[in-house]
Order: structure tokens, then C-alpha cells, then sequence
């Protein structure tokens, strides 16, 4: 017989990752939940309880801005089941502000954790995909498509990740390695909670943008009441996890793809990566 296929996935406790390490266990996947910090393990050990699927879940140490700590947790992971066959980037922190107010060491601080934090735990991984053939699904945003106000160092991060993995995309499918991008909209998670914004005080240090900041957080709150639960978020991802073949690029709701369509005409990027793959062929 032959094991199951082993995904690892960052950013599982919580919201969608937290969902897709439960969709991906369901479909049959030996899972890798990883995350900053195990001691919040709590709700995706009772998730997988209650789905009957805390067999195939191994909670993982991972902090995707430390190299040494993601060789390590990927030198396990081979060692433990033999083979890595997908890699879900899904870890992310969001940050509002604007940048005459922000400060460089803010951007930067996105950047590593939304950006090179996906380059990072890519870059490890790659090895053992291309001995699985197997594949990098990423967690992006429609933020990544269609820059936000207010979210500068975000967006700027996750357009950053949409260009490096199109531009991956065809060099990696010449060594067998599948790569896909996931954009949701508005998810109902603890990715909004866990910024702890005071709003108060945000609008009262905003000055000259304190009536746009005001605006902003009004129509954010009202897009969040209509927000997709994690667990609709994370089914597009388990099914570019186990499709034959997924598309590079999937949105995660109809408003998802009609917010995109803003920019993006070439919705599942298959004119594009038609295109960049005869480069390399």
C-alpha cells in the first residue's frame, strides 16, 4: 500500500489555515499544521477531533521568518513521512496604516512575514516537491490583485507574492511541481481580531486622513458582516490540494472574482502562464 500524501501548511491556528488543515485531513492527506506558536493549538486539536480526523493532524513549531527553524521543521517532516508532496503558504498578518504615518520599519516588517516569509518556507520545500512532483499552493488576497487603501505594506506584499509565484509557475512546472495562488475576500477569522486596532485612537493620531481612515473602517466593518466563513475559504484550497491539475490562480467567492476582474481580465492565469511557459520550453 501506498501512504498517504503529506501536505505542510503555516498559519493553521486559526481561520483558513486552521480550515484547510481540516479540509485536507478529510480528503485523506497526512497534514503538517504549523504554526508561530503551538501553545495555540487548542481549537484546530478540537476541529480535528470533532471531524475524526486528529490521526492524520501533526501540530508543528514553524515561524516562517526563521530560516533555520524552517530547514528544521522540513528536515523532519521528510524524515517522519518520507516525502513531501504539497506546500500550503497560507501564514499572513495584516497591517493598516498609511505610510506619511507609518514607519519604513512597519513595511519591512509585512514584507517578511506576507512575502519573504513564502519565498523562504518555497524555497525549502522545493527540493522535496520536485522528487513528489507535487505542488505550492498560496494563500494571497484579492489585495494582491487590487491595491486597498490603507493597507499599503499588505497589498505591496501580496502583489509581491502573486508576481513571484507567476513568474515561478513555469520554470516549476518543468520540474513537475504544480503552483497555484488562492485569492479570498472578506474572511470571517481572527486575522482581523488579531490586529487589535484601537480604532479610537487610530482616527485620533490620523490627522489630515483621519475622515478617509474613518471612511475606510466603515465599509472594511460592513464588508466583514458579509464575510465567507473560513471553512468557504479553504475549500478552493483543498481543491487545488487534490485536483489532477489546478488552475495558477482561484478566487474563493463570485464577489472574490468579480473584485478582481477590476485588474485582472486573465481570471484562472492560464493565458499568462501560456504565454511565459514557451519561454522556458
Amino acid at each position: 500500500m501506498t501512504s498517504p500524501k503529506t501536505v505542510l501548511i503555516t498559519g493553521t491556528s486559526s481561520g483558513i489555515g486552521l480550515a484547510a488543515a481540516i479540509g485536507a485531513a478529510r480528503a485523506g492527506w497526512t497534514t503538517v499544521a504549523t504554526m508561530r506558536d503551538t501553545g495555540k493549538a487548542d481549537a484546530l486539536r478540537k476541529a480535528a477531533a470533532e471531524a475524526g480526523v486528529e490521526d492524520l493532524i501533526q501540530v508543528k513549531r514553524l515561524d516562517v521568518t526563521d530560516p533555520t527553524g524552517i530547514a528544521t521543521c522540513l528536515d523532519e517532516v521528510v524524515a517522519e513521512h518520507g516525502h513531501l508532496d504539497a506546500l500550503v503558504n497560507n501564514a499572513g498578518a495584516a497591517q493598516v496604516g498609511t505610510i506619511e504615518q507609518s514607519s519604513v520599519e512597519d513595511v519591512r516588517a509585512a514584507m517578511e512575514v506576507n512575502f519573504f516569509g513564502v519565498v523562504a518556507v518555497t524555497r525549502a520545500a522545493l527540493p522535496h516537491l520536485r522528487a513528489s512532483k507535487g505542488r505550492v499552493i498560496t494563500v494571497t488576497s484579492v489585495g494582491g490583485a487590487v491595491g486597498q487603501p490603507f493597507n499599503e505594506a499588505y497589498c505591496a506584499a501580496k502583489f509581491a507574492v502573486e508576481g513571484f509565484m507567476q513568474s515561478l509557475a513555469p520554470v516549476a512546472a518543468t520540474v513537475g511541481v504544480g503552483v497555484t495562488v488562492v485569492e479570498p475576500g472578506a474572511v470571517a477569522s481572527e486575522f482581523v481580531a488579531n490586529l487589535g486596532l484601537d480604532v479610537p485612537a487610530l482616527l485620533a493620531a490620523a490627522g489630515p486622513y483621519a475622515p478617509a481612515l474613518q471612511a475606510y473602517i466603515a465599509r472594511t466593518q460592513k464588508s466583514f458582516g458579509n464575510a465567507q466563513t473560513p471553512a468557504e475559504a479553504a475549500a478552493p484550497i483543498v481543491d487545488a490540494l487534490t485536483a489532477d491539475r489546478a488552475p495558477f490562480r482561484v478566487q474563493t467567492s463570485a464577489w472574490a472574482r468579480d473584485f478582481v476582474a477590476t485588474t485582472l481580465a486573465d481570471l484562472d492565469g492560464s493565458a499568462v502562464q501560456s504565454l511565459t511557459d514557451s519561454w522556458v520550453r
